[in-house]
């Protein structure tokens, strides 16, 4: 891969932050929010269970009814698309079509996908705090993949906390089997994004063993 290619990802991670302010004009289509979504998805995950899933907030009338769930948050109404980051709590359920599919490619024998599935039962039939660590960790790394994906493409983004996760899964008909993550808004910037320091490496790393700090 070309050293331009690497340069232009790391302008994309630099560049990209967090956008309070969105031209409201702007809009994207269903193909353009499933591409973006489907580069998203190849975020790694564990066992590749995939356990993110996304809700598409992209009519004006659903925005609105978003609006007061996100505390007034300007940016839901005048973004072109919210995307709902879910995380799956129920997960163990793909690993049938995962490993399935691998079996069939020749990736895996049959025996392999029994043992796995085993395993990944077990971890989630043991703890229920495991599956919703699982669930917010993976679905996260879809989310940041889906911000980059985004400016990439010459959008902007910013991802939502700020919400009452009762009152979303209450309004959009959230399954039990699905936790709320975050929201990211994603459009083209009305406004540009305020300035935001870092705090240098040396300050937030530590070398092999916090007690020789």
């Amino acid at each position: 891969m070309s050293s331009t290619v690497f340069a232009d990802f790391y302008a994309i991670i630099r560049e990209r932050h967090s956008v309070k302010h969105y031209d409201a004009a702007h809009h994207l289509n269903e193909k353009e929010i499933i591409g973006l979504l489907e580069i998203a998805s190849h975020a790694p995950s564990a066992w590749n269970l995939q356990h993110w899933r996304y809700l598409s907030i992209h009519s004006q009338a659903a925005k609105e009814k978003l609006l007061p769930i996100a505390y007034g948050q300007k940016q839901v109404v005048e973004a072109s698309v919210v995307i709902a980051v879910l995380g799956d709590l129920e997960a163990n359920r793909n690993a049938e079509d995962v490993f399935g599919s691998d079996v069939e490619a020749g990736l895996m024998t049959e025996d392999i996908k029994a043992s796995l599935i085993d395993q990944i039962n077990a971890a989630y039939g043991d703890s229920p705090a495991y599956a919703r660590e699982e669930a917010i960790r993976n679905a996260s790394l879809a989310a940041m993949q889906l911000m980059l994906a985004a400016k990439a493409k010459g959008l902007d983004s910013c991802p939502m906390g700020g919400f009452s996760a009762d009152a979303f899964i209450e309004a959009f008909h959230i399954p039990s089997r699905y936790i709320p993550v975050m929201l990211i808004a994603i459009g083209k910037a009305a406004i540009p994004a305020r300035a935001s320091s870092r705090f240098p490496v040396g300050k937030t790393m530590v070398w092999n063993d916090f007690q020789k700090e």
